[in-house]
């Protein structure tokens, strides 16, 4: 099992790498309030998606998030560094995203 630090850690990489990213991809058209719920820690993360980024980054749940991605500790550190596929996960249920089916279609593009 991950520690909360290493799962704050692995979502402050995933936005370095999605803002590396953002400039060669242009620019995305979804700003969204994301919650990051990691179960076997009984922990959360908040922040948003803006223009292909991950920003503000900040302990604690965000209720009203517009998406909500649950997983445990070791399944994100997992997605974050692409030794898990997003979309095996999300069919075996290691992971769930809970979002708008247009933003999930937006999200596709981020992955």
């Amino acid at each position: 099992m991950a520690s909360v630090d290493e799962c704050r850690q692995a979502l402050h990489d995933l936005a370095a790498r999605l803002d590396a990213n953002a400039e060669t991809r242009g620019k995305l058209d979804l700003d969204r309030t994301l919650a990051c719920r990691v179960s076997d820690l009984d922990t959360a993360f908040h922040a948003r998606l803006a223009g292909g980024r991950l920003v503000d980054i900040a302990d604690g749940d965000d209720p009203k998030a517009k998406i909500a991605l649950i997983a445990a500790s070791d399944d994100l550190i997992a997605l974050v560094t692409g030794r898990l596929d997003v979309t095996r996960a999300i069919a075996s249920r290691q992971v769930s995203i809970k979002a708008n089916p247009f933003d999930l279609l937006k999200l596709r593009k981020l992955l």
